[in-house]
């Protein structure tokens, strides 16, 4: 399985970049063949992910890197409603703000490592 993670660091950046960009309405804006990220009123919706997948064992192994121990992994199949690969496609905030998250996943798993280790003095 695959996902998408993404930094924290790089979601506020994101909104952050966008609270100082007012929307507008989108002039071409078809209501038989709807966007759903814009409409004729001035709003925009924006998918502020990382646009990488990973597998899991891969994420599962930055934590244990960052931890310095290895999980103890209990493996199941696929569940009802899982999916094989989820990932955003950041292109419309991309476009509309120039920005589009890149933190590595190794370095966001160290900082929130550190930050969970510092917060709960563990």
């Amino acid at each position: 399985m695959q996902r998408d993670f993404t930094d924290i660091d790089d979601i506020v950046e994101g909104v952050v970049r966008t609270v100082d960009r007012i929307a507008t309405p989108n002039a071409a804006y078809d209501s038989a063949r709807p966007d759903p990220a814009t409409s004729h009123a001035p709003f925009r919706i924006f998918n502020i992910g990382n646009s990488g997948p990973v597998p899991l064992m891969d994420f599962i192994g930055c934590i244990e890197k960052a931890l310095g121990k290895t999980a103890d992994k209990r493996l199941l199949p696929m569940q009802p409603g899982d999916v094989a690969a989820t990932f955003a496609s950041t292109t419309a905030l991309n476009d509309w703000v120039g920005f589009s998250p890149s933190t590595p996943l190794q370095d966001g798993i160290d900082c929130f490592v550190a930050w969970y280790r510092d917060y709960y003095q563990v």
